[in-house]
């Protein structure tokens, strides 16, 4: 194999052992392979790209999905059990290790013979505190407590920076406390959202009936619990009124939060969630709790504590016996998302060891399993990106000097925390018992929440990670003014061993990943954060309405798209990533182009630089899902459905419409005036 520039080269040193045999092995290469080209790149680049890859792989019977992400998260998965494993078969190793730890989790929830014999005896304790209450003061009161251990009845809760004073950890409360998440699941009146409420209360009856209730109490519980969730859902906001940080930003001293909520004595709540002294809240939807207020008291009490039963076995229904696990999965992964059958339990397993113990785990993964010089490389990658993304706004030709100044300066102010933290969590507080699978899940949510409120009252710690370097995910997190790329974000499927070539580094790592992490900075939500995290204005007026005309119309683009017959993206609610993803397709490209393989016109697999490119972009979002999974996804979720990820920003860019000949009369051709160009 043949490296014909210098950047190439040093990126196979640092990261992969290669040999320098004359006979190489000869490798597929997936963006060949991966394609359908039964379709027109013109009409729908996404299965163009990815359709003859998904005619090899269908979506297996245990998964809502499959793609990149699967093949990724499955390579990780195997290096994940094999700590575990290894942990756990090390039964003498010193007590409160992080291979303890790992060892005694892991092999807790293998035991299912113990995990059936204890049935909801895990639970018992609390069960027996909801059964207590009397009032609504003690009612409230329990509320509080069950925030602590991970669960959500009623409401939401949590620490964090303040909006407005970034250096500061503030107390926030929004809505929450559904079942099905979403509001709109209890009022929508299509056929899917009315099957699923009807599914949801069969399953509200089956899982009571498991707790022990005969039909007849668990018919009235499910109605219960419907009818105070519907109550919940009536004054939450909808999905896209949620991404207004403005509107959603209500501080008010803890005088005026009890005023507005005359039945709730926050006073006493507040020391059950941990928090002894406050002098002012945030409160995301003050039209929630005036709701919740009357909800309180037009409930009995008997109805409530019907409700909180619910909450607290839904939440670790996972976690206990056979049959309430099988139930759980039966509603929320096959009713909702269209899985078929569990994965082996190995697998979940393993997931669930990572999720609580992902700390201790990263801290192996780094050592054992990440390629020496990634952190460095993704750091590069990163800068280059970021150094486009400066000329590019030099160039602006809507924006004015001055707001391209303060851009310049938030961008410059940036952080990348890259790979893997300089420092590790302490978990050394988490107690785990190799018997104990339920209460050893319940220890850690006890632990996580712990450690958030413990951020309450001391400055910020702006060198905290939100992801394990094992995490196949990215974020930009607008407080902190940062960009997270977790380690494993290195990985590129089918390229095992060898160094992929800068079209796909740039394509997957630097377009779909940095570009579009950083133009999360500049999107409908962050624009509105200063270089320091504060949510300030610091544009012009001018800017902002030019700004917000070129917003408005990816939202028009996107209302368009139709993943499912007769269901279209909400254009408002994925606007951000949308933005985004656009953003980061551009960067991406930009970047590359300042590769020798560009400059050179090398070609690989008979594919131009650019025409490579932008298939790396769309083997980035190679994911095809169920339609009940799109369906939830268009639901509840921000992000578009992949094959709109990939076919939405491509439609806005030239360079895409030369590299693939697309013309008038192609799917996806705009004319040059519908095309949206933002960063």
């Amino acid at each position: 194999m043949q490296f014909r520039n210098k950047l190439t080269i040093s990126m196979l040193s640092a990261l992969f052992a290669i040999s320098c045999s004359q006979k190489e092995t000869q490798y597929e290469d997936p963006l060949l392979t991966n394609r359908d080209t039964t379709v027109n790149p013109g009409d729908d680049f996404f299965h163009y790209a990815n359709g003859g890859w998904f005619k090899k792989h269908p979506i297996p019977s245990t998964e809502s999905s499959n793609g990149i992400f699967r093949t990724i998260g499955d390579t990780i998965n195997a290096q994940i059990k094999n700590i575990c494993e290894k942990s756990a078969e090390n039964k003498d190793a010193a007590k409160g290790s992080n291979e303890q730890k790992i060892g005694d989790f892991y092999a807790s929830g293998m035991d299912t013979l113990a995990i059936e014999k204890a049935g909801l005896k895990p639970l018992a304790a609390t069960l027996s505190k909801i059964e207590a209450i009397t009032d609504v003061s003690t009612l409230m009161n329990t509320i509080g407590y069950l925030h602590t251990i991970g669960a959500g009845p009623a409401f939401s809760f949590y620490v964090g920076q303040d909006d407005k004073i970034s250096s500061k950890n503030a107390l926030f409360f929004g809505q929450g406390g559904l079942g099905l998440g979403n509001r709109d699941y209890y009022f929508n009146t299509d056929a899917e959202a009315v099957k699923i409420r009807t599914e949801y209360v069969k399953h509200l009856e089956a899982m009571f009936q498991l707790m022990g209730d005969n039909a007849a109490k668990a018919k009235t519980a499910a109605t219960t619990i419907m009818k105070l969730e519907t109550d919940l859902a009536k004054n939450s906001r909808k999905l896209e009124a949620l991404r207004d940080p403005i509107k959603n930003y209500n501080k008010m001293t803890l005088a005026q939060f009890k005023s507005s909520t005359p039945s709730i004595a926050w006073e006493n709540v507040l020391p059950q969630l941990g928090i002894t002294k406050a002098d002012t809240v945030i409160v995301g939807q003050p039209e929630f709790y005036k709701g919740l207020d009357k909800i309180v008291s037009s409930y009995s009490i008997a109805d409530w504590k019907t409700y909180l039963k619910w909450d607290l076995v839904n939440t670790y229904a996972s976690y206990l016996n056979n049959a309430i696990e099988k139930q759980n999965f039966a509603f929320y992964s096959t009713v909702l998302n269209g899985v078929k059958e569990q994965k082996p339990r190995w697998k979940r397993i393993v997931e669930q060891t990572d999720g609580s113990l992902g700390e201790l785990i990263g801290q192996v993964y780094v050592t054992d399993y990440l390629p020496k010089g990634s952190k460095e490389k993704l750091l590069e990658i990163g800068n280059n990106i970021r150094d486009v993304y400066a000329d590019h706004i030099k160039k602006l030709d809507w924006m004015s000097e001055e707001t391209k100044k303060k851009a310049l300066f938030k961008l410059s102010k940036i952080v990348m925390k890259v790979g893997y933290p300089d420092k590790w969590k302490d978990m050394s507080s988490v107690t785990i018992n190799r018997n104990a699978y339920c209460a050893n899940v319940m220890a850690v949510n006890k632990w996580s929440y712990d450690y958030m409120i413990k951020k309450y009252g001391n400055p910020v710690d702006r060198t905290e990670w939100g992801m394990y370097p094992q995490t196949y995910n990215a974020y930009y997190n607008p407080s902190n003014n940062e960009i997270c790329v977790p380690a494993c974000n290195i990985l590129v499927p089918g390229f095992e061993g060898r160094m992929p070539d800068d079209a796909i580094l740039y394509g997957i790592i630097g377009g779909s990943t940095f570009g579009h992490e950083i133009t999360h900075g500049f999107d409908d939500q962050g624009s509105q954060y200063d270089d320091k995290g504060n949510l300030k204005d610091w544009w012009t007026a001018e800017d902002k309405a030019k700004f917000t005309q070129k917003t408005k119309a990816i939202v028009a683009q996107f209302n368009k798209f139709e993943p499912l017959k007769g269901k279209f993206v909400n254009g408002d609610a994925t606007q951000g990533e949308n933005i985004a993803d656009l953003g980061g397709v551009v960067m991406g490209f930009e970047a590359f182009k300042k590769t020798a393989q560009y400059k050179n016109k090398e070609k690989i697999s008979n594919f131009t630089p650019e025409q490579r490119y932008f298939l790396a972009y769309g083997y980035a979002w190679m994911v095809h899902a169920k339609d009940e999974a799109i369906s939830r996804q268009i639901m509840s979720d921000v992000h578009s459905p992949a094959q709109f990820r990939i076919n939405g920003p491509l439609m806005n860019i030239p360079e895409f419409y030369k590299a693939f000949n697309i013309k008038p009369g192609d799917k996806m051709y705009l004319p040059e005036k519908e095309r949206v160009v933002i960063w």
